[in-house]
């Protein structure tokens, strides 16, 4: 597909947006012999006697891996990895502007699970932080997972997490907004991926009573009476930590007496199942481009309205979330991300916008507000040190 002539989307691309650059000087024979040869043999001795030096004597200390497949990019699928390259480069620009981390966006030729785990493990001595991006569902799971288990930096699949912290504190927001307490609210959370998983278990950990949340697949709702969940552990769990009242059926099943409805799947919900939603709710349309439920429908049924756009108001953006997280999981040396930092990340987003800030169309801060990225390490930090998963 030829190149359009004037289109600044492509004029911005054009040439990658990312560059390396230097952080020493190179103008002398003395700046050379401190940064390259001798001088950096005296480093790589010390590292070879003390290895936990390599996050203090060279980039891996700031640096984060993004780390992706191909297989499930935006909106789009899976198109590949080279397709995917031009999020990746994008997640790299934001860690370095909201967050001074530096990433290196990596798109592998493989959708194997197990290739995935054997190429980021043999990776991972040049990096402090594993970023997976645009993995699909459910391997995306086990990959995390096995990485966790197997690295000593931390490792967080953004696709889950970051849409997760980032959609508790929306609603943390939304229920102060709103005058309702988290545990008093009834979700329905449609979809049962990556995101659905992650933002069902995050709700959870916030304070939102497990058996008041219902999720749907696209077989409808998932409950305990399903027989076909047996080859899917998360859902199986989420069967069995959910829907306390077996609800079964569809969406419209789903959202009656509902309060809140939150939106990770794509495709359309129909407007004559939001009319059965508790009055003075919250609707969360999460799919790009195109939400779930066009706001100015939400609005008919919901006091509170979000999506994941940036031409509506409240845009859930996961921008809000990793710049921070990774920031203060690497000032803290951090081995892993736990379930504490995550929560204490969104509480922290939350708490970035105070009540003479907060209304109906405010319950998140702007993806641009600077106050964010350092509020969230900060947070983390404190959380990564009271959790006691430090180097």
């Amino acid at each position: 597909m030829p190149t359009p002539v004037s289109d600044p989307v492509f004029d911005l691309h054009h040439g990658g947006k990312l560059a390396v650059q230097s952080t020493v000087p190179l103008a002398t024979r003395e700046d050379l012999s401190l940064a390259y040869t001798p001088g950096v043999a005296r480093v790589c001795e010390a590292i070879a006697a003390d290895e936990s030096l390599v996050h203090r004597l060279t980039w891996v200390g700031k640096a984060v891996a993004v780390v992706t497949d191909g297989s499930a990019v935006l909106g789009l699928g899976n198109i590949g990895p080279r397709a995917a390259m031009p999020v990746m480069e994008g997640k790299a620009v934001l860690f370095k502007q909201f967050g001074g981390v530096d990433a290196v966006p990596i798109c592998l030729d493989t959708q194997d699970p197990d290739e995935i785990v054997r190429i980021v493990t043999a990776l991972a001595p040049s990096f402090g932080g594993i970023n997976l991006e645009d993995i699909s569902a459910p391997r995306c799971f086990e990959i995390e997972r096995r990485l966790a288990e197997t690295l000593s930096i931390p490792v967080f699949h953004d696709d889950q997490h970051g849409t997760a912290i980032v959609v508790l504190a929306a609603l943390r927001n939304a229920a102060r907004v709103l005058d309702r307490k988290l545990g008093d609210l009834r979700v329905v959370v449609s979809g049962a991926g990556a995101a659905g998983v992650a933002v069902t278990r995050m709700l959870i950990s916030g304070g939102v009573t497990a058996g008041d949340i219902i999720v749907l697949d696209s077989r409808g709702c998932i409950h305990s009476g399903r027989t076909d969940l047996s080859g899917n552990a998360a859902k199986a769990a989420l069967a069995a930590d959910t829907n306390a009242h077996g609800v079964s059926g569809d969406i419209a099943a789903a959202l009656r007496g509902a309060d809140v409805l939150i939106g990770v799947s794509g495709g359309t919900i129909p407007e004559e199942a939001l009319a059965g939603m508790a009055p003075g709710g919250a609707i969360f349309a999460l799919a790009n481009p195109t939400p779930e439920v066009h706001p100015e429908i939400a609005a008919r049924y919901a006091s509170v309205v979000a999506t994941g756009r940036s031409d509506f108001p409240n845009q859930i953006n996961n921008v809000l979330a990793f710049p921070g997280i990774f920031r203060g999981a690497l000032d803290a040396g951090a081995t892993r991300i736990s379930d504490g930092m995550k929560v204490a990340a969104a509480a922290a987003i939350a708490e970035v916008l105070p009540s003479a800030e907060l209304s109906a169309d405010a319950i998140v801060p702007s993806a641009l507000d600077p106050r964010v990225a350092p509020a969230v390490a900060a947070a983390v930090a404190d959380a990564a040190l009271r959790d006691g998963v430090l180097r």
